[in-house]
């Protein structure tokens, strides 16, 4: 188990450093899942309209999975408690879902049939968008081959709003995402 601590345009003392380890180290200790590497963030929004400033990101990395944690609150001590307790439900959550899935997939087949996937209105969101806006961050990835089980494990640990993949079975890329009314969406990229 690895812990690394850093400050975003903030210097983080010896005290808060120790804190944060302990808090998140304990947090991992609980669920006992090897390798397991920890990356925290911490940084406090200069916005003074915010009543939560202090902010505590924490970035799991295991076995090819990322589980990834933001928590804000009025003081860096109460963020990385609130990101402590959140990352142990995060981990019950993949330990649950990945770990004790493949030991009981050994003797069973699991099948996650797809629901409706809704349409999307293109137009009506190309009208939303307006000429000043632009695109303030880019981020590279990998689209890694999965099912679409294994898509659903890795939104929900991310806690990202979307995910997209290459179908393992189809080669096609796929964009999975949570719908405002509960459920997930999946757009599939249309075969010629």
């Amino acid at each position: 188990m690895s812990i690394t601590v850093a400050g975003r345009k903030m210097p983080v003392t010896d005290a808060l450093r120790q804190y944060a380890e302990e808090k998140i180290g304990n947090s991992m200790k609980v669920m006992d899942i090897d390798p397991l590497v920890a990356e925290i963030v911490l940084y406090v929004e200069k916005n003074p309209s915010n009543p939560r400033p202090a902010c505590c990101e924490v970035t799991l990395r295991t076995k090819g999975h990322i589980i990834r944690v933001e928590e804000y609150e009025e003081d860096m001590y109460a963020a990385i408690d609130v990101a402590a307790a959140k990352v142990v439900r995060q981990l019950r959550k993949y330990k649950t879902r990945v770990i004790d899935r493949k030991l009981r997939a050994e003797g069973e087949t699991i099948r996650v049939e797809p629901g409706p996937v809704s349409e999307l209105d293109v137009d009506g969101l190309m009208n939303e968008l307006t000429a000043d806006e632009e695109v303030v961050r880019v981020k590279e990835i990998e689209f890694e081959p999965l099912t679409e089980e294994e898509a659903l494990v890795k939104i929900d640990l991310l806690g990202h709003d979307f995910f997209a993949y290459t179908d393992r079975d189809s080669g096609m890329v796929n964009v999975l995402y949570r719908r405002s009314d509960g459920g997930y969406g999946l757009l599939k990229q249309k075969e010629d």
